[in-house]
C-alpha cells in the first residue's frame, strides 16, 4: 500500500490546454476505447462541451478524464477516467476518479454515471469497486462491440 500512496503522490492533473494536450488527451482516449476512437476535429468538439484533464507523472501521459456536466431529471453527471494499461493498479485512476467527482459535485451532480467498454475488465472492475452498478449494456447501431452504462448515487456514500 506504501508505493500506491508514493505513486499517487507523484499524480498531477492538468485541464487540456492547447492542442499538443488535446492530443494526448485523445491518444489515451483512442487507446482505451478504440471502437470510439476519434480524430482531432472530434476531441476539440469535446472540448468545447465537457472538462478534459490529463494525468501525468513527472512528464509522462499515463491517462486522462472525462467530466460531463450534469443534465436531465436527477441532475446526472458522466465522470470518465482512463488510464493507459502499463500504468494502472498504482493509484492514478482513483485519483482521476476523485478529481472528476469533485468537479461533478461542484456542479451539482446528484447521480455521476460512467461508460465502459465492455471487454476493459479493469475498467469494470474498478468502476464497480467504487460502488458503481450497471444499470446498461448495449451495442451501437452498425456495430459490434458492447458498451457497459454504471450508475452512483453521490447520496450514497
Amino acid at each position: 500500500m506504501t508505493k500506491q500512496r508514493t505513486e499517487m503522490s507523484d499524480l498531477r492533473i492538468a485541464p487540456v490546454d492547447g492542442e499538443v494536450m488535446l492530443e494526448e488527451w485523445r491518444h489515451v482516449h483512442n487507446v482505451i476505447v478504440p471502437p470510439a476512437a476519434m480524430a482531432l476535429d472530434e476531441a476539440r468538439e469535446r472540448a468545447g462541451r465537457y472538462r478534459l484533464r490529463n494525468a501525468y507523472v513527472g512528464d509522462v501521459l499515463v491517462g486522462c478524464s472525462t467530466v460531463r456536466p450534469p443534465e436531465g431529471e436527477g441532475a446526472v453527471a458522466t465522470v470518465i477516467a482512463r488510464v493507459l494499461p502499463e500504468y494502472r493498479r498504482r493509484g492514478y485512476g482513483a485519483g482521476l476518479y476523485e478529481d472528476g467527482l469533485a468537479h461533478a459535485r461542484v456542479l451539482g451532480a446528484e447521480v455521476i454515471e460512467t461508460c465502459v467498454l465492455a471487454v476493459n475488465e479493469d475498467g469494470l472492475r474498478f468502476a464497480e469497486a467504487r460502488g458503481f452498478i450497471e444499470i446498461d449494456r448495449y451495442v451501437l447501431d452498425g456495430e459490434s462491440d458492447q458498451w457497459v452504462d454504471l450508475r452512483w448515487d453521490v447520496g450514497s456514500e
